[in-house]
């Protein structure tokens, strides 16, 4: 079972975080361990990330401000989910806590945005970006990677095996001359694919 435990000076977020959590499957735990995820919370990342030593625990951040400097920061200190203090919900919020229990790295589409450095209303050259037509299948693929889903979660959520995922990325990564699955990504950003 899919445990968390909640730490933070930010009380407004530990409190929507920890009622969220109460509302999905997630149990809260009475303190951080091996068998639970860590979630630091904060006004900003800087803070959240102050509540806790990274090594050894699987870490989660859900900050209020959440700037590109920090998302850098938080990725090198190891942390490999992060939401703003806004999810979309106790769904959004359970999925990247199960993204971090299995050890996936989740990325809401904004974040990935923004840590990309590309600005939606930025268009790009055409001969940047290869021309790529995608089928609502491969666009789904590369929309749950953009929010940060893993291989499995991304299979289960089409009802798919992961096998077909990867050979979906596979190709895809291929036909867009990606060299891995974030540059495919950012190229369906960039084409504005999805």
């Amino acid at each position: 079972m899919v445990a968390a435990y909640v730490s933070g000076s930010g009380t407004r977020v530990n409190t929507l975080v920890s009622a969220w959590l109460r509302q999905s499957s997630i149990a809260l735990a009475p303190a951080p361990g091996p068998d639970s995820v860590f979630i630091a919370t904060g006004r900003t990342v800087d803070e959240a990330l102050t509540t806790v030593d990274t090594a050894g625990h699987k870490v989660m951040v859900v900050a209020d401000t959440v700037t590109r400097a920090c998302l850098e920061q938080a990725v090198r200190s190891g942390v490999r989910v992060l939401l703003q203090s806004n999810p979309r919900g106790p769904e959004q919020l359970a999925a990247a806590v199960r993204a971090a229990w299995h050890g996936d790295t989740w990325l809401p589409y904004d974040l990935l945005v923004r840590a990309l450095g590309v600005a939606r209303e930025t268009s790009r050259p055409e001969q940047e970006v290869p021309s790529v037509r995608l089928t609502a299948r491969e666009a789904a693929v590369l929309s749950l990677s953009a929010d940060g889903y893993g291989n499995a979660a991304i299979a289960q959520s089409l009802a798919c095996s992961e096998h077909t995922v990867k050979n979906i990325i596979y190709d895809l990564m291929a036909r867009m001359h990606a060299r891995n699955r974030a540059h495919a990504v950012a190229q369906a950003v960039r084409g504005r694919l999805i």
